[in-house]
């Protein structure tokens, strides 16, 4: 992109008979966002240039860690570039290519964010390297109010008999998807992290993502072995094949159709928008608190939260003057204020007035306020380890029998990986 750039301001000064400095040049700009979420991206940079007088050339793919890793190669990387995984961004802070932010910047995030999202975002270090563009709570359980009437399991064992009695009286229990190219699979391991954060508690949760916990002790298999009992075949819609075929955004429709199709889904917070553009045949669209509520995972009370974390990869007066906007109230305002868009701030100062609904509320009370917030396991693993885990899911929902060999597989990972390859932050703190 880089070299586009640079070829289309050569033509311009032969075409114009002018000269341009570096600070006319618009900031590149590297997300996973396409679609809706790109649209709604875009409002943020436009504010940015409104703002600045700054353009941008923005790219949207969905393999972005891909792209960053060929761009940094060649010496090409954009600007800035959003990766929704910290895991890589540590990465790339180790090799040099990730930049630390300046002293105000940091001093302006310090004051906006809780101590626990400022460590996120300083990637394993004392100094600042990124700024959560949005956030997500991950610990939900979703389902439809009108339907689900009676015990609100508070306990995993709770969660696994009203799943079966659901099931027992003829009904589907779970919309699971597990489709994500190229990242399939991390639905599952979302299941995996919620049950061994609020069984075995922060400090193993803690230990497991950065690679202290071995795959095969009791704590870690004991959360696999509670998936597969929650998951049985005919807990799911459509069975096993289904859920490995069906894309993550599509599983929950099933449970707005009239009979609904499942009762419950496992996601995270950013699922509102999908349920809110689900079109009914009369037209009309679920709504939050009517249609749709949530339940905390059960269990020991934490959460976990993920962030799509913005990285300056070019020291320009572009790329830092994006990574303050970025980081400012009035940035962080914009997406969350986009009708059915449903995007969280970790800006504590941006109040949950933004929020059109009480639902939002509780999820960003809870991004933005809670006390105790672990960090998805799987972003903060390196890039190796991540792949094998979204891997590993998919071959157990396949064949439950595979799991003590899956788990070796996945400790011969873990042991491959150099321990400078790992990186660690507090958990429940």
């Amino acid at each position: 992109m880089k070299r586009l750039i640079a070829v289309l301001t050569a033509l311009s000064l032969v075409a114009g008979g002018c000269s341009a400095s570096a600070e006319d040049e618009p900031v590149v700009v590297l997300a996973s966002w396409t679609g809706g979420e790109e649209t709604a991206f875009r409002q943020v940079l436009d504010a940015f240039k409104a703002d600045t007088g700054i353009g941008y050339l923005y790219e949207g793919t969905r393999a972005v860690d891909q792209v960053l890793a060929s761009d940094v190669q060649r010496g090409t990387p954009p600007d800035v570039a959003v990766l929704p995984n910290a895991g890589v961004l540590a990465k790339y802070r180790k090799s040099g290519d990730l930049l630390p932010l300046d002293d105000d910047l940091s001093a302006a995030v310090t004051r906006s964010f809780s101590s626990q999202w400022v460590t996120l975002q300083k990637i394993g270090t004392e100094k600042l390297y990124a700024v959560a563009v949005k956030a997500d709570l991950k610990s939900l359980i979703w389902y439809d109010p009108a339907r689900m009437t009676g015990i609100r399991p508070t306990t995993f064992a709770a969660l696994r008999g009203y799943s079966a009695g659901l099931a027992a009286a003829g009904g589907t229990p779970w919309c699971v998807g597990m489709g994500a190219p190229p990242t399939s699979g991390w639905p599952g391991t979302d299941w995996i992290e919620d049950i061994l954060l609020h069984s075995a508690g922060p400090e193993k949760y803690r230990q497991w993502a950065s690679g202290g916990l071995p795959w095969t002790s009791p704590e870690v298999k004991q959360a696999w072995l509670d998936w597969g009992s929650v998951l049985e075949p005919t807990a799911i819609r459509g069975g096993t094949a289904a859920a490995l075929l069906t894309d993550f955004g599509d599983a929950g429709k099933a449970m707005f159709t009239e009979p609904p199709g499942c009762a419950l889904e496992h996601q995270a917070s950013f699922i509102m928008s999908r349920y809110q553009n689900f079109e009914r045949p009369d037209g009309t669209f679920p709504k939050p608190g009517t249609d749709f509520d949530f339940l905390t995972f059960p269990g020991r009370d934490v959460s976990e939260v993920a962030a799509d974390l913005a990285g300056m990869f070019q020291d320009t007066p572009q790329a830092r003057k994006l990574m303050e906007f970025l980081a400012s109230e009035k940035a962080q305002r914009i997406w969350p204020s986009i009708p059915r868009a449903n995007a969280f701030s970790a800006n504590r100062k941006l109040g949950l007035d933004v929020y059109p609904d009480q639902v939002s509320r509780r999820v960003a009370d809870t991004i933005t306020s809670a006390s105790a917030l672990c960090f998805d396991a799987s972003d903060l693993m390196p890039a190796t380890m991540t792949g094998a885990f979204h891997r590993a899911v998919l071959e157990y929902l396949s064949n439950r029998d595979r799991l003590d060999i899956l788990l070796k597989q996945l400790d011969d990972v873990r042991e491959s990986i150099q321990q400078g390859e790992w990186f660690e932050i507090p958990c429940g703190q």
